[in-house]
């Protein structure tokens, strides 16, 4: 008998024996016999001193109908019981010899067949319990033949009494107690390990069943929204697994489907991107041939366009690169800055509406790629233009500026405009693919690939300031370092 599963259900032909567990395996049979043996075990502890215990009291108790004779017959005459009498008395005791003490002197009482010996002698008033677990265990295996000389006071009287008695009876009385306490005992653990088992069994078997057979389920469909676990409303930790474990499934699901939406359009660029390439080549080759116009206009615009085609052509390289992540290692080189603000200012769309400032001093150099920081400064600068441009409001100031300055060996270049600002969710998932757009249709891409772009020059994209009227993004880039060698070639040739 096993514990059926989803994937069981869903694949009934096939042996899955890593995803269920037979009855005999199971937590709750587990469960169910440490329970039975730990119950045993403690009433084991608890038998110990237990079984000591009615020993002495046994002895004891015959030690006290002795000592009810004694007096009796000191206060008597006891020699004028007669043979039989005495037997009978000893027979009622089931002592072998009475006898008792006395200012120092002792006295036989009643006595029928003397032993030749006593095999061990037991002081009732001064045995400590470790004795008596030891003597009750002793007993219990080895006694049945053994002579005992029992002794101790009893009662209030000063007297002392003995007692000469085998401890056959009392390893047979010995024998029926532990009889009767192992039944009770294994009655005991078969109704505790059931209340147990059934009370341990609801808490948390059973929702940790649930969970098993949710996070089962989930593996052989994770898209499906059905089979995501729904969490019960307790507040013990369990409550805390089925609701950390909604909360997995849950974020995994959005994952997969991010995932599923990148690797799409992948698919999509990469079919796009074949006849994209042949279509810029065509406007590439007629680029060329007005580079021979003599129209100074055409002459001015020639150039800018053909980098406009060139950059087009890596946009769609750069979006299938970032789905797969192969983007490729910058290539820096000294720039100038503000040329390179220029020419993102030439791609935007940006009409007379707007207003784009270029606050990069005309001497400022950086040390990057060419091609992929204006990559970053275009989807910076277009995500601003596209923010200022959803407020209808005509009067509304739209001004982008670009603007920078070094400190040491490292270059922070600041993107600011004037549009609303960005909203919570924007900037919780700011940096994340498909999550952090800011407008209805946008995918969040922008962002992403900027800050993968700057992160490979060892630098960190981030937001500065976001208020109404005031949104920054600090672009902070290092130079790179020099290496020992090259600086040691160099001053050679200096030399």
């Amino acid at each position: 008998m096993s514990q059926e599963t989803p994937a069981d259900s869903d694949n009934p032909g096939q042996d899955q024996p890593h995803r269920t567990v037979p009855l005999a395996r199971g937590l709750s049979t587990k469960l169910l016999f440490l329970t039975i043996a730990f119950v045993l075990l403690a009433e084991v502890l608890i038998f110990l001193p237990s079984i000591a215990s009615y020993r002495m009291s046994w002895l004891q108790e015959r030690l006290g109908t002795a000592a009810a004779v004694s007096i009796v017959l000191v206060q008597g005459d006891p020699a004028s019981l007669s043979r039989a009498a005495q037997n009978d008395v000893l027979m009622a005791i089931g002592a072998k010899a009475i006898a008792v003490r006395d200012g120092g002197v002792s006295r036989l009482l009643v006595v029928a067949d003397m032993p030749p010996q006593v095999d061990e002698h037991i002081d009732v008033a001064n045995t400590s319990m470790a004795e008596e677990v030891m003597g009750a265990l002793d007993t219990l295996a080895f006694g049945g033949e053994r002579m005992l000389r029992v002794f101790g006071p009893v009662g209030d009287s000063h007297m002392e009494f003995e007692l000469i008695m085998p401890d056959r009876d009392l390893r047979s009385a010995m024998l029926t107690y532990s009889r009767n306490v192992a039944f009770l005992s294994l009655l005991i653990s078969l109704f505790t390990a059931t209340l147990v088992y059934a009370a341990i069994d609801r808490i948390m078997i059973r929702p940790m069943r649930t969970m098993t057979r949710s996070m089962l389920a989930f593996s052989q469909a994770p898209e499906d929204p059905g089979r995501v676990i729904q969490p019960a409303d307790r507040s013990d930790e369990i409550g805390v697994a089925e609701r950390e474990l909604f909360q997995m499934q849950e974020r995994l699901q959005k994952m997969l489907a991010e995932r599923k939406h990148l690797a799409d359009l992948g698919l999509a660029v990469s079919k796009i991107n074949h006849d994209m390439r042949n279509m810029l080549a065509t406007a590439q080759l007629i680029s060329d041939r007005l580079r021979m116009a003599k129209d100074p206009t055409v002459q001015a615009f020639a150039p800018k366009l053909l980098r406009a085609l060139d950059r087009a052509v890596s946009y769609s390289e750069g979006v299938l690169a970032y789905g797969r992540t192969q983007e490729p290692p910058p290539s820096r080189r000294k720039l100038r800055l503000r040329q390179l603000v220029d020419e993102v200012h030439d791609v935007l769309d940006v009409d007379n509406d707007f207003e784009f400032v270029n606050a990069v001093e005309p001497g400022f150099e950086i040390d990057a790629d060419s091609d992929q920081l204006f990559r970053v400064l275009t989807n910076l600068g277009r995500n601003a233009v596209q923010a200022m441009a959803a407020d209808a409001e005509s009067a509304i100031v739209r001004r982008l500026t670009i603007s920078a300055e070094r400190t040491g060996s490292v270059c922070r270049i600041l993107v600011t405009d004037t549009g609303p600002g960005l909203p919570p969710k924007a900037r919780e998932n700011l940096f994340a693919a498909f999550r952090g757009s800011t407008r209805s249709g946008g995918t969040g891409l922008g962002l992403a690939i900027a800050q993968e772009l700057v992160r490979a020059h060892g630098g960190t994209l981030e937001l500065a300031e976001s208020v109404g009227g005031n949104t920054s993004f600090a672009v902070t880039i290092p130079d790179q370092p020099v290496r020992l060698d090259q600086a040691r070639s160099g001053l050679r040739r200096l030399g």
